[in-house]
Order: structure tokens, then sequence, then C-alpha cells
């Protein structure tokens, strides 16, 4: 039997079918194209990527001139199955960048990272301009007190002194101080946490926080490594007897910004919290930031019968059980000084 001829309308369906397959074979290769093509880097030649879902992060690319279009860009996401990978953060874009590898770029989280230093020794003071003075952050803290800080932290406590472990932190270029600070109260209270848990057992401190407070002292009296845990065996000698501290670093601490470098007797006199030559017992808060090997010494403190010790000056100090050795000591390395 002869073939019968195919009806008007599958032939158009057939020719419905080729056009939407030859389109779509057309709009593959145009968005492939799009997607394997670099384009020219943004002005500023990095971007700033904050916290959000795709369809934000792809606004944020385009409103910074790294795509030329935020919803290719999250179909491009969407397909590869990367749209919940993509993070947060400074992007370094100074060569050409096809949308492609700019999304491979978000998804593997390749940031512009920068380092952030908290020195051993530093105070608080030293801290907030550190902070507010570097390029790469993100200065939240600034018009901040104090007391706001610590509130914003979720700290409770006198003073900011001494609650941040000096370390060189990784930040993300343009992330927040306070974000920093609330990162090095974790690790300090980890750290002190780990150091009040060894302590040897009676210590004439009352809780981790004295801990600290003391540590902050051993951190500033120490001119050689090795001398902490004799210092701190001063000092908690001191302490058990109800001797007072009669150390420098509080009474610097307690003038402030008015001390110019030289410490006097008027110094020495002059009342204050931290002047631990006109009162008892350790001063009401840290002196400074402290290391990881001033907490030790201030747990594990070395045992000695010496409750003095004076500067050698070359880093080191000679330590003293009774005054007339001190003083001798004093003569003979303070004259050489």
């Amino acid at each position: 039997m002869p073939n019968k001829p195919t009806p008007m309308w599958g032939r158009l369906l057939g020719l419905l079918l080729f056009c939407v397959l030859a389109a779509t074979l057309a709009g593959s290769v145009w968005f492939y194209s799009w997607a394997v093509t670099e384009q020219p880097s943004p002005p500023s030649h990095s971007v700033q990527i904050e916290p959000g879902g795709v369809n934000a992060v792809a606004q944020q690319l385009v409103r910074q001139g790294a795509v030329d279009s935020a919803p290719l860009f999250v179909l491009l996401a969407r397909i590869s199955g990367k749209d919940a990978e993509l993070k947060a953060g400074s992007y370094s874009l100074k060569a050409p960048i096809s949308p492609w590898m700019l999304l491979k770029k978000l998804g593997k989280g390749e940031v512009d990272l920068q380092m952030f230093s908290i020195i051993e020794g530093w105070n608080w003071r030293q801290l907030r301009q550190a902070l507010n003075t570097h390029p790469y952050l993100k200065h939240d803290t600034a018009k901040m007190s104090d007391e706001e800080i610590l509130a914003a932290l979720g700290i409770s406590a006198l003073s900011p002194e001494g609650l941040f472990f000096p370390e060189s932190y990784r930040i993300d270029k343009g992330s927040s101080d306070l974000k920093l600070l609330a990162r090095a109260h974790r690790l300090m209270q980890e750290k002190l946490d780990e150091a009040w848990a060894s302590r040897k057992p009676d210590l004439p401190l009352k809780s981790a926080y004295e801990a600290l407070i003391l540590a902050s002292i051993v951190e500033k009296e120490t001119g050689k490594a090795a001398d902490r845990p004799l210092i701190a065996g001063v000092f908690t000698n001191r302490l058990r007897q109800g001797m007072r501290l009669q150390t420098d670093p509080t009474v610097i601490y307690g003038v402030g910004e008015a001390f110019k470098g030289d410490i006097t007797k008027a110094h020495l006199r002059t009342d204050t919290p931290y002047n631990t030559y006109t009162r008892a017992g350790l001063p009401p808060t840290p002196i400074a930031m402290v290391g990881e090997a001033a907490l030790t010494a201030a747990t594990q403190p070395a045992v000695t019968k010496a409750v003095y010790f004076v500067a050698k000056g070359d880093g080191s100090s000679v330590f003293s059980e009774t005054l007339d050795q001190h003083n001798a000591a004093v003569r003979k390395y303070l004259r050489n000084n």
C-alpha cells in the first residue's frame, strides 16, 4: 500500500521541535561562551562579598563590575550546583576572569587574606590604636566606648584589658575589627581556662581572672623568657606573705598616657588603684595582653624562696631571698646601668 501523506499538523510539530532544539542548542552555546569568556576586571581589582544567598551575591558582583548579568550568574551557579557554596569575603581580581572561574573562586573561598598581630605586652590602648589604623579592617569599634565594646562581645568585665590573646590572626580584607576581637577573646579564654585547670595547688589566687592579672605583671616584668617562672614565684611569695608587690609596670599603667618614659618618686607615691607600692594585693585588672608563657608562669610558678629581684641590664634578673641581698644587688647592677 502506498504511504499516507504526513498530516500538516505533524509537519508543523516537527518544525517546531526542530526550532526549539536549534534555539536551545544556540542558547546553550551562547551561554557557555558567556560563562567561559573573560570579563574586564572591576575598577578596584577586587570584589567585596557580604554574606547572602546566590541572588544577593550576583547583585553585588554586578554592582562592583565583576560580571555583567546577575540572572546569568545565578543560572550558572544553580546549573553547576555551586549556588549554596559561595563564601563571603574579599577577592582579588587583578586580571580579567570569566564568570565560571569567578564562580569557582567564590565557591572555594579563595579570599584575599591579610594578617593582624596582637603583641604580647601591649595594653588595651595600644591594641585599639592598631585596630583603628589597620588598612584592611572595618573599624566598627572606632566610635564605641570600652563599655560598648564589652557589651557587643558579651563580656562581663571591669575592663577589656588583658582579655585578648596575643597572636597573628588571618583576616579577610574588610572584615570587622569586632569579629577579630571576638576571636582573640575566645582564644584567650581557652588558654586561660587551660592554664587555670593545670595550676599548682595552694596558689594565693582566688580565680582564673586573678591569675590573668598576675600573668600580665609577669609579662611586663620579664626581660628574659627563662626568668618568667622565677618572677612569678617572687610575686606569689609576696602575695602569700602579705607583702606589697611593688612593681613598677603597675604604677606606670596607673599613670596612663601621662607617663612620659621615666618613672619618678612622685609616681611611686601617687596613689591609684594600680599603685602596688601604696596598695596591697593585685591591681583590679590586668595591665597588658598576656602570652601563653606568662599564663603558665603565673599558674605554675617556680618554687623559690626569693621575694626580690632586680634587672641586671642584659634582660635577665638577679633574685634575692633577703632585703640585704637585694640591696647589694641593686647597688651592683643599678650602678653599672
